[in-house]
């Protein structure tokens, strides 16, 4: 059943990508409305919005999650439920696709709302404490944007149309519109995981790897950044320069964190987290139409790069830790060689596919007028994100293996193989090609020579980074919020988990519990039903006494009546 769902998926691919050439040829783009319901003058429509853009992101998302769910029926083999997991990938990727065509605020909402409903259902798919609490920090993390696109909804009732696509550029001249950038930022801020939002996305990872390789390749994380790319013309430049600061923080936090961690899919998660404020903060200097090569050329080799690790894992009984592997390249030897590749195009190493999209972007930053912080932190997070790859290839295919004394490591898997192998091909040529393809006419960005060479600079620097760290030992004895060290304030990406979950909750709890104490428990119950109860009895007490002292009144009333009728 999962084949006809991965050629299907293919074939649609094959076709959307067919058709967004065209449409990219021509210049075309249609707008298709489907009157959904007509009341007297009232009409209830429907809007899709065809053009070279959305059919190529389609075509890719498509491509990649036939890949995931080919590779899924035999990494998900063993389980009794691997339908209902095929059925909610297929629901993850028509959420995406509903949210891609749409031009429509209301339309969006939909697939949004079914990514991070279904994103939650695959979160807690093992259904075990850690699941549990990975799905609400990431369900309750994108309620914030949920909540910003409901607002923006709301708001754009002042144009009495909720197609957004007519009403950009006048969004950027008017002060009162601009709330509705505002909000559409803090929405894409959250999908896509940019701080104070990123605790989530590592977190995330407790899905299976073939969830973890769809959803941080080109389906939930990467919505954020097509909205921004579809709402670029309405940003002015304050929302712009803010957008800068939060995304080139974000990279450097992320990479940063990742050569500090020790868990296989949060290094490769982390490494989705750089590349996501890379794609923002470029989107926010002005070119959209670079932050959308980095988006497709990004979502092919992450989800190989997550796919190499599904299977490194599955043949590691499920261990995850680098520290207990080494040596793979000798037992998993094609499983490494893909691996290796999706490292070096993430790196950005000369004529990889992710050279073409990188260099462009740091040679485009390079070409602005700028600050020095920016400057600083875009080759700084290159040479983080070449460092924590080289560290993770150290660490995990070289020296020794660590695991077990007696083992038997092969690449039994066939179709994870296969699975793997329709990615690699367009791994290794889609830089290249694509950028003769989306750009008609080629960039020449004339640099001095340091500044030419600068990237070159930072990969070699990161390379050698990266080693001394996979030599080096790293102490992660204190976890206790009181005596946090440096490595692990880094490895928890700047204590976001604390500040994401006890930060939220620990004031509300302690106000909830001392209330409790001195209101509920305190004079409420003592004015309340405590003292009230206390009242009663002293009132039925008396009541009572009174009630007796009647009685033997009464009593001696009548015998001292009995008493004189009887002297008589």
């Amino acid at each position: 059943m999962c084949y006809i769902y991965s050629y299907l998926f293919i074939m649609l691919s094959i076709l959307f990508f067919n058709v967004s050439i065209y449409l990219f040829i021509f210049d075309y783009s249609y707008f298709i409305e489907f009157v959904l319901l007509s009341l007297n003058s009232s009409e209830f429509i429907y809007v899709l919005l065809v053009d070279w853009m959305s059919l190529m992101f389609m075509s890719f998302v498509l491509f990649i999650s036939s890949m995931v769910i080919y590779y899924s029926e035999d990494y998900m083999h063993s389980d009794i439920f691997k339908f209902r997991f095929i059925l909610l990938v297929i629901m993850f990727v028509l959420s995406m696709m509903l949210m891609i065509i749409s031009p429509n605020l209301m339309s969006i909402l939909l697939g949004w709302d079914g990514l991070g409903l279904v994103s939650y259902c695959l979160v807690i798919y093992y259904q075990n404490v850690k699941s549990f609490n990975a799905g609400m920090l990431t369900a309750l993390s994108n309620r914030v944007g949920d909540v910003a696109l409901l607002m923006s909804i709301a708001w754009m009732l002042n144009y009495g149309s909720w197609n957004f696509i007519f009403y950009l550029e006048i969004m950027k001249y008017d002060f009162y519109m601009e709330i509705i950038s505002w909000l559409v930022m803090l929405a894409a801020m959250t999908k896509s995981a940019q701080i104070p939002f990123s605790s989530w996305l590592p977190a995330a990872m407790a899905a299976p790897t073939p969830v973890s390789s769809l959803v941080h390749s080109s389906t939930l994380v990467t919505a954020g950044v097509y909205l921004l790319i579809r709402f670029n013309f309405a940003f002015n430049n304050t929302l712009l320069f803010f957008l800068l600061f939060i995304s080139s923080l974000t990279m450097f936090m992320s990479g940063l964190g990742a050569n500090f961690e020790f868990d296989l899919k949060k290094i490769i998660a982390l490494s989705t987290l750089s590349q996501l404020g890379l794609m923002m903060s470029i989107l926010a200097l002005g070119s959209y139409n670079l932050a959308f090569f980095h988006l497709l050329i990004h979502a092919l080799f992450k989800a190989l790069l997550f796919m190499c690790a599904g299977n490194i894992i599955h043949n590691l009984d499920n261990c995850q830790d680098i520290r207990y592997m080494g040596g793979l390249v000798k037992q998993l030897p094609l499983t490494c060689v893909y691996f290796n590749i999706c490292n070096l195009s993430l790196c950005g190493l000369p004529f990889m596919s992710g050279f073409y999209s990188k260099d462009l972007i740091v040679e485009f930053m390079s070409m602005n007028i700028l600050n020095f912080y920016i400057y600083f932190i875009f080759y700084i997070s290159i040479g983080l994100t070449v460092s924590y790859s080289f560290r993770l290839t150290f660490y995990s295919l070289t020296g020794n293996f660590n695991l077990i004394s007696l083992n038997y490591l092969k690449e039994s898997s066939y179709i994870m193989l296969q699975g793997m192998g329709g990615l690699i091909i367009l791994v290794i040529i889609s830089g290249s090609m694509f950028s003769w393809l989306m750009f008609p006419t080629p960039f020449f960005i004339c640099l001095p020579f340091f500044m030419k060479f600068m990237t070159l600079v930072m990969i070699l620097l990161g390379m050698w980074l990266g080693y001394e760290l996979a030599k080096s030992y790293i102490s992660y004895s204190s976890w206790s919020l009181k005596n946090i060290t440096l490595s692990s304030f880094c490895a928890l990406m700047w204590n976001m988990p604390y500040l994401s979950t006890i930060g939220i909750n620990y004031y509300p709890i302690y106000l909830g519990e001392y209330y409790m104490k001195v209101l509920d428990q305190g004079w409420f119950e003592y004015y309340g039903a405590q003292n009230l109860t206390k009242f009663l009895k002293k009132v039925s007490m008396i009541q009572f006494l009174s009630m007796n002292h009647l009685k033997i009144w009464l009593l001696l009333f009548i015998f001292w009546i009995i008493f004189l009728i009887m002297n008589f």
